[in-house]
């Protein structure tokens, strides 16, 4: 190798033995995609089926509930189950909803000022049973203190 003289050949060619001593990429062809039949097709697409039916939402329900009357505790009885405690959660709220009537019904608004009265009321006696406790409580602490 030392006896050979290094010769630079011009430049088109220098050009194509780097191209020849770099790795090759390697192009691959696409496989030809099957085509798509039209909606009007003989066959009709088959909806992807993913998760429980209602009625099985239902029956995992009420078996969960059953477990949890007989003394089994949440985790366990939704283990039993082969559901997640969120599942439960998410599947019993949408039964509440589906069974209580929705907002298609709104209240009157005789209903509603009723409503509102009957919350003030509350809200009176609470707050009322609440300055009692405190009274106390500033009492009895004032007592300790030697305040009084």
């Amino acid at each position: 190798m030392a006896d050979q003289e290094i010769q630079t050949p011009p430049d088109g060619i220098v050009a194509t033995e780097i191209a020849s001593d770099a790795p090759k990429k390697v192009s691959r062809t696409k496989k030809p995609t099957p085509e798509r039949t039209p909606a009007g097709s003989s066959k009709p697409a088959k909806p992807k089926v993913r998760g429980f039916s209602d009625q099985d939402k239902l029956e995992k329900i009420r078996q969960i509930e059953a477990q949890m009357a007989g003394g089994a505790t949440l985790k366990d009885a939704v283990k039993s189950a082969g559901i997640s405690d969120q599942t439960f959660y998410i599947w019993k709220k949408a039964l509440v909803q589906s069974v209580a009537p929705g907002p298609g019904a709104p209240l009157s608004m005789d209903d509603e000022l009723a409503e509102f009265i009957q919350l003030e009321e509350e809200n009176r006696r609470l707050r009322g049973l609440l300055s009692e406790k405190l009274r106390a409580e500033n009492a009895n602490l004032r007592k300790r203190l030697g305040m009084d």
